[in-house]
């Protein structure tokens, strides 16, 4: 076998392989006599098919099969001989195919990149501390208890809080627009699901008040044609409901999934969650600060194929949202590559600098700390022995864990060696979304 290569531009590399004829036309010629032996053609017996007539009726499809197959062997020991390591899937051209002279085709591919990682303990991290308080633990309960809320409609005049039943046209420069209008819309006044103005507009009205609202859209708002536009909402209130929150009983409890009629039982495990959930938005916060950090201090050079292969991944799970009616979707479309590129060109990055840290660092997955991660999932739920059971004989869902906690061995690694200032917060702030602050 004869191997050439040469960078072609950036990473792509163009990978020249040649097999020798008497290797490709004699594994065709044996596996034609072969068939030979067994091949049924009408006017011959079994067997008895001469190979030449053989040779014409599949010669070329089992040639085509010989070629495939060398081609999958060939390539895999030309890429380790030449020491190079591809990026996603080679586009293979056969050059010369001809029988009686050396097999030829060309696969052209991305490399991945070398990377240089940046001196980490440079880095500045704050780590945020906080406690699940009382008062934190009230508010909670509050929420749980507006979960479960019953309305009633009111003969008074709207108040923060109260669920108002409207209907509503939004005109800019006098012409309705896209999605500007509804009918029999529930709104919650203070919820924040319409844009500023418009919640605040409508307390103090009462049921077949009409109210007129003159407001703006927010500068960073998703529609372009409307960011910071002035429009007009004309609001009709055709019901002003107030919420009913139920007792702090048994029932309530049950319907959160705690069996007990003891509320000291019920705040002490909701306050046992709500810790849960503290300790994991900060640690995600911490290590969303950690990759920020990489990424911004380490310039690579990312293959295409592995951008095009995150942003088909990313693509495929928003699908999944769509369900069964996502099959009858032209999904790039409705769902093009410049929704997905920002994030799947970090992704790739993240994914080349942290690989490179494990090698350096020479960093083996802490089964001990899997097991913890695997416990900590399965504690979630009603019979976490089956759920604990479920991921260790599941070999997909134990690598996701693994990767999990390999990146978290990655993150312990440059919180040992950069600057850690801690820094104290709330519970609140703590589990606030990134891009809510």
């Amino acid at each position: 076998m004869q191997v050439s290569i040469e960078a072609t531009s950036g990473l792509e590399r163009r990978l020249t392989v040649g097999i020798p004829a008497e290797q490709f036309d004699g594994e065709v010629e044996k596996r034609l006599k072969e068939a030979a032996k067994t091949v049924r053609l009408n006017g011959f017996r079994k067997g008895k098919v001469p190979l030449k007539v053989v040779k014409q009726r599949f010669g070329a499809s089992v040639r085509q099969e010989v070629m495939g197959e060398l081609i999958n062997r060939s390539f895999y020991d030309a890429v380790k001989e030449k020491d190079v390591k591809p990026a996603g899937q080679p586009s293979i051209e056969p050059t010369e195919t001809a029988e009686g002279k050396d097999f030829e085709y060309v696969a052209t591919f991305e490399v991945y990149p070398e990377v240089d990682v940046a001196d980490m303990s440079a880095f500045e991290i704050t780590k945020l501390i906080a406690e699940v308080g009382d008062e934190d633990v009230e508010k909670m309960i509050d929420i749980l208890r507006k979960q479960q809320g019953t309305w009633d409609v009111v003969e008074r005049a709207a108040n923060d809080g109260d669920q108002v039943l409207i209907d509503f046209v939004g005109t800019k420069d006098g012409e309705e627009f896209a999605g500007g209008k509804g009918e029999d819309q529930k709104l919650i006044l203070g919820s924040g699901q319409m844009i500023p103005g418009f919640e605040s507009g409508l307390e103090g009205a009462k049921a077949g008040d009409k109210k007129s609202l003159d407001l703006t859209f927010p500068d960073d708002y998703h529609a372009e044609d409307l960011k910071g536009a002035a429009v007009t909402f004309e609001v009709t209130v055709k019901e002003v409901s107030e919420q009913t929150l139920p007792e702090l009983n048994e029932e309530l409890f049950n319907k959160f999934g705690i069996e007990t009629d003891d509320e000291t039982v019920f705040r002490t495990e909701v306050k046992s969650n709500m810790e849960r959930e503290l300790k994991n938005a900060a640690k995600n916060k911490l290590k969303t600060q950690v990759m920020d950090k990489l990424v911004d201090a380490n310039e690579v050079e990312m293959p295409k194929a592995l951008i095009d292969a995150e942003i088909d991944g990313l693509r495929a799970q928003m699908a999944q949202q769509f369900g069964e009616s996502a099959q009858k979707m032209d999904l790039r479309s409705i769902l093009p590559d410049s929704m997905f590129e920002e994030q799947g060109k970090r992704r790739v990055a993240l994914g080349l600098i942290v690989g490179e840290i494990v090698k350096k660092q020479d960093i083996k997955v802490d089964q001990d700390r899997v097991k913890s991660m695997v416990e900590e999932i399965a504690s979630t739920y009603q019979e976490p022995s089956e759920v604990i059971d479920y991921y260790f004989s599941n070999q997909q869902l134990l690598a996701s864990v693994e990767s999990v906690v390999l990146e978290d061995q990655v993150v312990d690694h440059i919180l040992s060696v950069a600057t850690v200032n801690e820094e104290q917060s709330t519970y609140e702030d703590v589990i606030k979304p990134q891009q809510e602050q």
